[in-house]
């Protein structure tokens, strides 16, 4: 198994953001996915990771950008997810990625999927069959990724921090030549941990609500 380096790097075809509009750039000729290193506030982590998992708020909605932080307060209080500051950040920032992610995709729709993991999800590399996704990882270790262009794992695999956002290009997004950025969540299976993972995408075409 290849070892991951534990920080996300400048890999070809990754963008690393330095503010949310620079989210954008995923837009940029040539761009696979754009990485905003992000640091928890202080506290956040420490409380996210001692959440009984049985807490956590997990759930997949259909909705609107502006509707989400509703939706994620619905989604603490079905989970009894401890009510406090840290549970607040954790619906406000959620709702905040729908925002920009919305204005980054011009959609007014969005799917939403939180996630908790303790399995090895999705664990070969690929590139989803979508336009654009946003990935979050709010507790365990986040996505990896890496670079090939002949069917093969990637020589050099990244994770992205934890806190951390990426966004990646799929399938659908038209442009050639595809900048071979893969990825993948990394295997957990038999670690005892417990991934929790924001994923947005997009809805483009508005007949996907009707």
């Amino acid at each position: 198994m290849l070892a991951p380096d534990q920080m996300s790097d400048t890999t070809a075809g990754v963008t690393v953001a330095k503010a949310p509009e620079d989210l954008h750039r995923i837009s940029d000729h040539g761009c696979g996915g754009v990485v905003w290193h992000r640091q928890p506030l202080v506290g956040f982590q420490s409380w996210i990771d001692a959440v009984d998992p049985d807490n956590l708020p997990s759930g997949r909605l259909l909705l609107r950008p502006d509707a989400v932080r509703d939706a994620m307060t619905m989604l603490c209080d079905a989970a009894q997810t401890p009510v406090g500051p840290q549970r607040m950040r954790l619906i406000d920032d959620i709702a905040a990625l729908a925002d920009i992610f919305g204005d980054v995709m011009q959609t007014h729709f969005l799917r939403l999927r939180l996630a908790k993991i303790t399995r090895n999800a999705c664990r070969k590399f690929h590139v989803d069959a979508i336009t654009a996704r946003l990935i979050c990882t709010y507790r365990g270790p986040g996505t990896q990724y890496g670079v090939s262009h002949d069917a093969t794992d990637p020589k050099r695999v990244f994770t992205t921090p934890t806190g951390s956002t990426i966004v990646l290009r799929g399938s659908r997004w038209l442009e050639n030549p595809i900048s071979g950025l893969l990825h993948r969540s990394p295997p957990i299976e038999g670690t005892g941990q417990t991934r929790l993972v924001l994923v947005l995408d997009p809805v483009l075409d508005e007949g996907e609500v009707s």
